[in-house]
């Protein structure tokens, strides 16, 4: 799976019947096999908010977010919310092969479940925060439909609003339409960092084989056991999907039809370079609130090359039983059939997208021979292997909203009564 495995991570895990009590240990690991399954912890990792944004963490900001993020007065036509595509009960997303708002759109609804911790933002990294990226559907008229002027202006002219953004930023709105635009995507993101997975099988299986605990490893499923193996040993998914959240957040070309159902070419990490350069909003903008710990220096030195053609972000595995379809299309239904596609796939159809050099990505630099495997060639047996053990990455139970930040002080004529509820 080395390199093909590259989205074995966009796929995967749900809940798996643990081994009977007392069962032995049915599955042997290398040291290098138990390092690399180590290494995918311990969850959750510590986190100490996003730099450029002054909000991150706040509760009066995470609070007005969340009221945001349910509210259909964001969009055009009043019906569409943030949450009629990324649904609370289907771990953040829509369940569709396509997303779809106002119109149908070119790609998969991604989870924003543990959103905090990407480097890049949207299938193509388009974006290099998360509340840049939080603009990006307002605007989009597939999405939400809407403008600058008609965010500022709502803002403004509605009481709750206005009452939440002054609690958040000390000053009522003013007449710059722009950067009341930015400081909504602030208040966004500082709901969506609160979205982080609760600990799986997975976790207990990990922290056990960390402190040397056999029979407390012994309870995780004998066929997880053994598709963990392969994904840490000769499969080398942890290639791409290494650490706590199972994703090196990079880009890879992924061995599937680019073509979009609109018509013409999804062309991946190539669009998503040309539109990071373009924003106004990007980390190298005046809209970073700390340009010192938050510096933009992959932005700045990200390239277009040939390698980032049909190239897309490498998502984390966490839940991923709940995020199917699968890739960036939905091109795949079931975690079976993406196991398999990278098992079978030949290193013609894919490559290493970028070398990584002191942070710097993008780099026109041939990968290292290493790294081009032939095809794994799983055998049915083993796939399901795999599945199972992808199964265990899903949490125990769903959870919840995070709570609401208590704040009675714009709860008159505000937002305080929307409910939490998607919109389909």
């Amino acid at each position: 799976m080395s390199l093909r495995a590259t989205t074995v991570a966009a796929a995967l895990c749900a809940a798996v019947a643990p081994a009977a009590p007392g069962a032995a240990l049915s599955v042997e690991y290398t040291d290098a096999e138990r390092a690399v399954i180590i290494g995918h912890g311990p969850w959750p990792p510590p986190w100490s908010g996003d730099a450029s944004n002054r909000v991150s963490r706040s509760p009066a900001a995470i609070r007005f977010g969340r009221l945001l993020f349910f509210d259909p007065q964001l969009s055009a036509t009043g019906q569409i919310s943030c949450a009629f595509c990324h649904q609370p009960d289907r771990n953040w997303t829509d369940g569709r092969k396509l997303g779809a708002a106002l119109a149908e759109v070119d790609r998969n609804t991604p989870t924003i479940a543990d959103v905090r911790f990407n480097r890049w933002f949207s299938w193509d990294g388009g974006n290099d925060s998360l509340w840049s990226q939080s603009i990006r559907p307002l605007l989009d008229a597939r999405e939400m439909g809407m403008t600058e002027k008609r965010i500022a202006d709502l803002v403004r002219s509605n009481p709750g609003l206005s009452c939440h953004y002054q609690r958040v930023f000390g000053a009522a709105p003013g007449a710059d339409n722009e950067r009341v635009l930015i400081d909504i995507g602030k208040a966004l993101a500082a709901f969506q960092e609160t979205l982080v997975a609760g600990r799986a099988p997975f976790d207990d299986f990990r922290d056990a084989l960390a402190r040397g605990d056999r029979k407390a490893q012994a309870r995780y499923p004998v066929a997880a056991q053994r598709g963990a193996k392969i994904f840490a040993g000769r499969g080398n998914c942890s290639l791409c999907h290494f650490g706590p959240n199972f994703s090196h957040g990079e880009f890879h070309e992924i061995g599937i039809p680019i073509q979009r159902k609109s018509g013409g070419v999804d062309w991946g990490r190539y669009q998503g370079i040309k539109m990071l350069r373009a924003s106004r909003f990007n980390l190298l903008s005046a809209y970073n609130d700390d340009r010192q710990r938050a510096d933009g220096i992959s932005t700045r030195h990200v390239q277009l090359a040939d390698q980032t053609f049909e190239q897309f972000r490498v998502p984390g595995l966490r839940n991923v039983a709940r995020t199917a379809p699968y890739m960036h299309n939905g091109h795949f239904a079931t975690l079976p059939e993406v196991v398999r596609h990278y098992s079978q796939i030949d290193n013609t159809q894919l490559h290493l997208a970028h070398v990584y050099l002191g942070g710097m990505d993008g780099l026109n630099v041939s990968p290292p021979t290493d790294t081009l495997l032939q095809p794994l060639k799983l055998s049915t047996p083993e796939i399901a292997d795999v599945v199972a053990f992808l199964e265990t990455l899903t949490e125990k139970r769903a959870q919840p909203l995070p709570p609401l930040p208590a704040d009675q002080a714009c709860a008159t004529g505000s937002l305080s009564n929307i409910s939490i509820k998607t919109n389909r």
